[in-house]
């Protein structure tokens, strides 16, 4: 369940409809969830998966939309994201798996792209395809290399704007959160005729490090070391992407909110775009024409509120949602309880 159905409230704000990154019209999510042997004897499990978030229901290489990303920690392994922060522009789904997916899974989302768009690398330029990555190698037999390209086309065509699934789906199949299981979490926030939306990929943190966790019962300690987090931030307001850039820095607020100290090992990123422009690939024109929220407008102050609460609850939801996950060589993650006492 969400953790707000366990009596806990995050923030001030109010969430969209369901509570969800999808409550940003048009923004879809889509899953593909691997969890089986490898071999006989089970030493070796696929425990693991691709989530595939796409901006809006068009071609997105075709109609781009303003987007920017910002690094906390930078112990991690993306592709895309030198171009998102230079041209200021998302022309691909965004694409979460494990540290080692990610040549596959940027290959098949290549491959679905350049389907849908044969004048890529013809008539026009190239594409630049975005992926992010966590590494779910204490569950996941990842030297095994489980995921494959068609894995990733099959999370996009899966995509809809429906409620996501969370916890250990998808790309979360195999992350561990705080010692427990994590993954896949989301949560939402409306400010006044906007909504914010979060989805995570949360992979970090030890059990005896999450002492603002205050409605959590610790037990144990944990065996695994650092790991990371991919926020993904979605949003309508009409923002420039250096506006996004400043939204993803306030996403940090609602991830040390939890506990992390963005360890030396964890790949910390946020990559944030906004659905309120569409640029199309194909013009003719010199010059184009957006509206932009003004910066000394009390609406920015809402928009920092609303990305550092609703990364928060996504964390939250990423570990309430989850349920216990067995692993490769007998490993198992337990889920954690929320005793709903702030």
């Amino acid at each position: 369940m969400k953790v707000r159905q366990t009596g806990i409230s995050v923030g001030m704000l109010p969430t969209g409809p369901k509570n969800c990154i999808t409550d940003v019209a048009g923004v879809m999510v889509g899953h593909v969830t691997l969890d089986y042997p490898l071999d006989q004897a089970g030493e070796d499990y696929a425990c693991t998966g691709v989530t595939a978030i796409l901006p809006h229901k068009g071609n997105v290489f075709k109609q781009k939309v303003t987007a920017s990303s910002y690094v906390i920690n930078g112990f991690g392994k993306t592709t895309g994201l030198v171009q998102v922060n230079e041209l200021g522009q998302l022309e691909s789904p965004i694409m979460l798996t494990n540290t080692f997916g990610v040549p596959a899974v940027t290959q098949g989302a290549l491959e679905y792209m350049l389907a849908e768009n044969p004048e890529i690398g013809e008539t026009t330029g190239t594409i630049n395809i975005v992926v992010g990555e966590c590494n779910d190698s204490y569950l996941n037999s990842i030297r095994q290399f489980p995921v494959k390209p068609d894995h990733a086309i099959e999370a996009i065509k899966n995509a809809t704007d429906h409620q996501a699934e969370e916890g250990a789906v998808g790309a979360g199949k195999g992350m561990v959160c705080f010692g427990y299981k994590g993954g896949i979490g989301t949560s939402s926030r409306t400010i006044e005729e906007y909504t914010i939306g979060c989805l995570v990929l949360s992979n970090f943190g030890k059990k005896e490090e999450h002492l603002t966790f205050r409605y959590i019962k610790v037990e144990g300690l944990s065996d695994t070391s650092d790991g990371s987090i991919i926020i993904v931030l979605a949003t309508d307001a009409p923002l420039s992407d250096r506006q996004l850039l400043r939204l993803s820095k306030r996403c940090g607020i609602g991830l040390g909110r939890t506990g992390s100290h963005f360890s030396h090992g964890s790949g910390d990123i946020v990559i944030a775009f906004s659905t309120a422009h569409k640029s199309e690939h194909f013009s003719e024109e010199s010059t184009e024409q957006r509206l932009q929220l003004r910066e000394d407008h009390p609406m920015m102050n809402q928009l920092f509120t609303g990305a550092a609460e609703a990364a928060e609850e996504a964390i939250l939801n990423s570990l309430s949602q989850a349920v216990t996950t067995k692993g490769r060589a007998g490993r198992v993650v337990n889920n954690i309880t929320f005793t709903g006492e702030e």
